[in-house]
C-alpha cells in the first residue's frame, strides 16, 4: 500500500528509492522551487524530507547578490532551525522524521539585490517559492510485523512476497516428489503453475484515503486527509468534516454530537 499527498510539479521521494520525476529533482537530491507553481513532494512517514532549495533552477545558475531566505511552515508560522527543522545560512531547508502534523505548505521568500550597470542603483527583489510537503504511512499492521523497523511497508512487502514464493515452491516439488520418486509416500496432489496468487487488500489506515480526482498522478496510494476531511477506520475514502483543521483527522466533532441523543 502507498499512500502519499498534494498538488502541482510531481516529485517522488522515498529515503532509498531515487526516483526522479522532474528536473526539479537534481543528482544531489535537491529540490528547486518553481515560481508561481506550488512543487509537490510526497515524504515517507519517520523519514528525512528531501532538501528544499529557496531558489528556481535559473536562478541558482545566476549570481545573486546579497541573497537572504525567510521559510514559513504550515499555519503560517516562520521556521527556524532546530532539532525538527533543518535551515542553512543558504536557504536549504530539510524536516527531520517526518510526521502527518508536519504535512502542508512550506513557503519560502527569497530576497537578493540587483544594480544596473547605468546608475549602479540597487533594486531589492522579492520571489516566492511554494513546497507542498505530504506523508506516506506504514501499512496496517506494521508494528507487529516490522517492530522497530523504521522501513516497516517495504520489508512487510517483501516478506509477503517471499511467502508466496516459497508456498508456491512448497506445492510444486510435493507434487514431483509424488510423480517422479518410487516411494510415494507423499499424499498426491496436483498443483497448476501460477494457480497460486496474492491478493491485495484495498484499504488505508485511519486518517488517509483515496482520491483520484485530486490525486490523479496517484489514484491507488494512500494520501493524508486534508483539513475538511477525515477517516476513522480502514477505509480508503477521506470524508468531509467541517470542524476538523488538521492533516490526517481521525474523527469528526461534528459526527460525534450526531451521534449523541438530543433533547425531545
Amino acid at each position: 500500500m502507498r499512500a502519499w499527498a498534494l498538488l502541482s510539479a510531481v516529485l517522488w521521494y522515498l529515503t532509498g528509492v531515487g526516483c526522479q520525476r522532474s528536473s526539479l529533482l537534481n543528482k544531489k537530491g535537491f529540490i528547486f522551487g518553481k515560481i508561481g507553481h506550488p512543487v509537490k513532494i510526497y515524504v515517507k512517514l519517520h523519514q528525512n524530507s528531501p532538501v528544499l532549495i529557496c531558489m528556481d533552477l535559473n536562478r541558482a545558475n545566476t549570481e545573486t547578490v546579497d541573497p537572504t531566505y525567510l521559510w514559513i511552515g504550515p499555519k503560517e508560522k516562520t521556521l527556524t532551525d532546530n532539532t525538527r527543522i533543518s535551515i542553512t545560512e543558504t536557504g536549504k531547508l530539510m524536516v527531520r522524521d517526518f510526521l502527518e502534523p508536519l504535512s502542508g505548505l512550506y513557503s519560502c521568500t527569497l530576497s537578493y539585490k540587483t544594480v544596473k550597470a547605468e546608475t549602479q542603483e540597487e533594486t531589492t527583489v522579492k520571489r516566492r517559492y511554494e513546497f507542498m510537503i505530504f506523508v506516506d504511512p506504514f501499512a496496517p499492521g506494521w508494528k507487529s510485523a516490522c517492530n522497530d523497523s523504521v522501513d516497516c511497508e517495504d520489508i512487510t512487502n517483501r516478506n509477503i512476497l517471499k511467502a508466496r514464493d516459497r508456498i508456491e515452491e512448497f506445492f510444486r516439488s510435493q507434487a514431483y516428489t509424488f510423480y517422479h520418486r518410487l516411494n510415494n509416500t507423499v499424499p498426491a496432489m496436483h498443483f497448476v503453475d501460477h494457480s497460486f496468487q496474492v491478493v491485495r487488500m484495498d484499504s488505508c489506515r485511519p486518517g488517509f484515503g483515496k482520491d483520484e480526482g485530486l490525486h490523479s498522478n496517484c489514484a491507488s496510494c494512500c494520501v493524508v486527509c486534508s483539513p475538511g476531511n477525515f477517516s476513522p477506520d480502514v477505509d480508503v475514502t477521506c470524508q468531509i468534516c467541517a470542524s476538523t483543521q488538521v492533516y490526517g483527522a481521525k474523527s469528526c466533532p461534528e459526527a460525534s454530537n450526531k451521534n449523541q441523543p438530543g433533547d425531545d
